[in-house]
């Protein structure tokens, strides 16, 4: 089949995109949503992308945003293009151009907010675009101190910096997908958002941003902490801990902010986040969003529970060994007797008590990090599909699924392994590596209907007839594994120990 070369060359508002044929679909890569966000721009919320004469070429991927190099994480290899001019999207679309226009889908990647790009090769999409029902957007947000710490309270009378960085980008991808993509293909009033882990944050944190209503129409979170939003005098702190380290005295911030090469502040936030933060208080993340009054009014919890979040139907869920990743690998959670008692004694020292009792055998290791994976993603889960319910459609599950090999090193269904299942890409290196002692076959099973859920999501507004939407009493809650089933309220036991923590304000 050849493909025309028509079909390639597409205007958008800024200008003509010629794309190319890789993987089996049409992609157009590296095209600017936004301003570089550098000089007076850096730390300012993102600003419309200049046009430009003649024709973009579409065919690299724009730079990563500024972060430590971690291939396996991040994708940002030792040769690949990073700078903070990195505010680009990706396109793709299927080789022959539907009759219709197809429903869109726009992944948000994760990484603590402190890594991640679209550049990594499980976010290309391919799989989900060669199915002929949806085309795929990927982009890259600002992370680190440059997206995700709040500066503003170092603002000056000559140097404004704004708060929620990351978030306003991914709301001004959203507006220039509703605004272009209807010439590629996809239909702007059939936008679903998805992402996993930070991404995840992202997509339950835009439900409740007033500037991203109407610009997406279905929700899909995959390992959301959704609890993992700050106030402004937690995140002043935070700045103040990373001008410190960066040894800035307080009064020349604003000039220092504006100077310091990305590469200083991003070891900082290193610091900051592996280090301080998990040591300082346990279960926080500190580059993060900000309940900063004006773009994320409130916090999403009291935002889900308020009945305030955009009525759009979502499915979220979680690994069933959500804490098992971070124990072994990026040791940031509070997984440790030491941390979660310290973690309790700053928060709510009244729920310690009852919380440990619903996990018999505590203090364990297993039941730590248990402990560890619940706090953080799972019961914030429960309160947000439990809350959200009464807005809209929602949809709960939990990821069961773990290879032999999986087992025998101790992640179980841990963090992040659905990812290159969501995407079909279950012969990649880790994936097969992970197969070694079997489960080759039921991951490649599994693998299409995890991605068949979001895509009839995309499609009908609903992931499948043999999934029952969640609701407060019954509490269905589908469970991939080998064969897939339903359970009604897992754990109940741990859910109510849990209620009304709230962590860190």
């Amino acid at each position: 089949m050849t493909t025309d070369l028509k079909s390639l060359l597409i205007p958008t508002d800024n200008g003509l995109v010629r794309g190319i044929v890789a993987n089996g679909v049409r992609t157009w890569r590296g095209i600017p949503y936004a301003a570089p966000p550098v000089g007076e721009l850096r730390l300012r919320s993102p600003q419309r992308a200049a046009g430009w004469n003649g024709v973009l070429d579409g065919s690299a991927f724009g730079a990563a945003p500024p972060q430590s190099r971690n291939p396996s994480l991040t994708g940002s290899r030792r040769r690949a293009p990073m700078d903070e001019d990195c505010l680009t999207l990706n396109i793709s679309a299927p080789l022959e151009p539907a009759a219709d226009q197809l429903p869109v889908l726009v992944y948000f990647y994760g990484g603590a907010f402190s890594s991640g790009s679209s550049t990594v090769k499980t976010y290309r999409g391919s799989h989900l675009v060669r199915t002929g029902e949806a085309l795929y957007v990927s982009l890259n947000y600002r992370i680190g101190a440059l997206g995700f710490t709040d500066f503003s309270s170092f603002s000056t009378a000559q140097r404004t910096f704004d708060s929620n960085l990351g978030l306003r980008d991914q709301v001004a991808a959203l507006e220039w997908v509703r605004d272009n993509i209807a010439n590629f293909g996809g239909d702007p009033g059939n936008v679903t958002i998805f992402g996993e882990s930070a991404g995840g944050i992202s997509v339950t944190s835009l439900m409740c941003i007033p500037a991203a209503r109407g610009l997406f129409h279905k929700a899909y979170a995959q390992s959301p902490a959704p609890s993992s939003a700050y106030s402004p005098e937690l995140h002043a702190s935070w700045a103040r801990d990373l001008l410190k380290i960066l040894k800035v005295p307080l009064s020349d911030a604003a000039e220092a902010l504006t100077v310091l090469p990305a590469a200083a502040l991003v070891q900082a936030t290193n610091r900051l986040t592996s280090k301080i933060g998990p040591a300082d208080k346990p279960g926080s993340l500190s580059v993060s969003p900000v309940i900063d009054g004006e773009f994320l009014p409130e916090h999403p919890f009291d935002a889900f529970m308020k009945g305030k979040s955009a009525p759009v139907p979502l499915v979220l869920g979680t690994m069933a060994q959500e804490g098992a990743l971070f124990a072994k690998v990026v040791d940031i959670l509070p997984s440790t007797p030491d941390r979660i008692e310290k973690m309790f004694a700053g928060t709510d020292p009244a729920a310690q008590s009852r919380v440990l009792a619903a996990y018999p055998g505590y203090p364990s290791k297993q039941r730590s990090v248990e402990i560890s994976g619940d706090l953080v993603f799972w019961y914030p889960s429960t309160v947000v599909a439990e809350s959200h319910s009464l807005v809209a459609p929602t949809w709960s599950y939990r990821y069961d699924f773990a290879t032999p090999m999986m087992n025998l090193l101790g992640f179980g269904a841990t963090h992040a392994m659905d990812v290159p299942v969501m995407f079909g890409e279950t012969r990649e290196p880790i994936t097969r590596a992970l197969s070694l002692l079997g489960g080759a076959s039921a991951l490649k099973k599994l693998s299409a209907r995890f991605q068949g859920t979001l895509l009839s999501l995309a499609k009908t507004g609903d992931p499948g007839p043999d999934w029952p939407p969640y609701e407060p009493v019954e509490r269905q809650t589908r469970i991939f594994d080998r064969e897939d089933r339903i359970e009604s309220d897992p754990f109940p036991e741990r859910r109510r120990a849990w209620a009304g923590y709230r962590g860190y304000l």
